[in-house]
C-alpha cells in the first residue's frame, strides 16, 4: 500500500516519468503529489492544491500542467504552480454532470468523458441501474477553446486513453464491458468501432504502459447479480428501492485489472474476490499501482 491513510479515494493515478512524481485525485478534493522510494512505505505525500469538488480523471498536458476532471466542476487546467482554471462545464448547451476521464493528445487535444449528463458522482449507482445511455464522449481544443461532442448516447462512458501513434482514441462504456474505438486521424477519421468487449468485469480507467499494453481497471468483476439485474428491469428497480434504503447487498466484488495488448487481445487479468470499486491502473516500472473510489491508499502490486 502506498499512501496509507494519507490518500483516500485516489480514483486515478498519473505519473511524471520527468519528476518520478505521482498524481492522484482524492475524494477530499486535494490533487496530491507522491514520490515513493523504495518501499511502498516509504513514500512522502504532499497536499498539492485542492480543487474544491471531486477530482477523477488525470492527465499531464503539453507543457507539464495538470488536466483534472472534476466530477461536479467540469474539465480544469491546474498549472504547474498549482493555478486552477476551468476550461469547460457544457457542450451544446448541456451540462456536465460527472466529467470523468481524460486524455491529452500531442497536438495538445483533450479527450475526456462526461459519465452521465443526469446523474451526478454520488448518484453513479441510480445511472447504472437505470440502465440508459446518458453519458458523452468529448474533445476540448486549448487553440480554440471549442467543446465538441465526438459520440452520445453512451453507457456510463469512462476512462480514455490514447493510441501510441495517435490514430485512435479509446474509451471504455462501463455498462457495457466494453472498450470503443474513435479514430481522430486517416481515412476512418471520425469513425467508432470496437477495441474489446465481453470483459470480465466493468471497467473504469485504462491506461497506455508505452510498452504495446493497455491495462484496463475493473471496478467490479461480473457476477449473477449484475447479470440478472442487467437483463431484468424489475431487479433494477428492487435494486433502486434497496439503495436508496441503505439495504442493497453488495454486488461490486472481484475487482482488479485487465491486461491487453495493442489490438485489445487479452493478456493477463489481475484481481481478488475481496477488492471493489478499482478505478485505475497504472504500470510504473515493475509495479502496477492501483486507484479505487474509496480505499485509503492506492494499492501495489509488483509484477512478474
Amino acid at each position: 500500500m502506498v499512501g496509507a491513510g494519507r490518500v483516500v479515494g485516489p480514483e486515478d493515478v498519473e505519473h511524471d516519468p520527468a519528476s518520478g512524481v505521482i498524481y492522484v485525485g482524492c475524494a477530499d478534493g486535494w490533487v496530491k503529489r507522491i514520490k515513493v522510494g523504495g518501499s511502498a512505505g516509504y513514500a512522502a505525500v504532499e497536499d498539492w492544491v485542492n480543487i474544491g469538488g471531486r477530482p477523477l480523471g488525470l492527465a499531464l498536458g503539453r507543457d507539464g500542467e495538470l488536466i483534472v476532471c472534476d466530477a461536479y466542476k467540469g474539465l480544469l487546467n491546474v498549472s504547474k504552480h498549482g493555478t486552477v482554471e476551468l476550461l469547460t462545464d457544457e457542450a451544446k448547451g448541456v451540462k456536465f454532470k460527472l466529467t470523468d476521464a481524460v486524455a491529452v493528445a500531442t497536438d495538445g487535444t483533450i479527450y475526456f468523458t462526461d459519465a452521465s449528463y443526469k446523474y451526478t458522482v454520488g448518484e453513479f449507482i441510480w445511472d447504472i441501474l437505470e440502465g440508459r445511455p446518458y453519458g458523452r464522449f468529448l474533445s476540448y481544443d486549448p487553440a480554440t477553446k471549442e467543446t465538441k461532442v465526438l459520440a452520445r448516447d453512451l453507457y456510463f462512458p469512462n476512462g480514455v486513453a490514447l493510441s501510441p501513434n495517435q490514430s485512435f482514441v479509446i474509451f471504455c462504456e462501463t455498462v457495457m464491458r466494453r472498450c470503443k474505438r474513435y479514430y481522430i486521424n486517416g481515412e476512418q477519421k471520425g469513425h467508432i468501432d470496437t477495441f474489446i468487449d465481453g470483459l470480465p468485469g466493468y471497467p473504469d480507467n485504462i491506461r497506455y504502459d508505452g510498452q504495446g499494453h493497455y491495462w484496463i481497471a475493473l471496478a467490479s468483476g461480473t457476477s449473477v447479480s449484475w447479470d440478472l439485474a442487467f437483463k431484468y428491469p424489475f431487479i433494477r428497480k428492487a435494486a433502486v428501492i434497496l439503495e436508496r434504503l441503505n439495504r442493497r447487498p453488495a454486488m461490486e466484488k472481484n475487482g482488479g485489472v485487465f491486461q491487453v495488448n495493442s489490438e485489445g487481445k487479452p493478456v493477463a487479468h489481475y484481481y481478488d474476490p475481496q477488492l471493489s470499486l478499482i478505478t485505475s491502473g497504472n504500470k510504473i516500472g515493475d509495479y502496477l499501482y492501483c486507484g479505487s473510489l474509496h480505499y485509503p491508499h492506492i494499492l501495489r502490486l509488483k509484477l512478474d
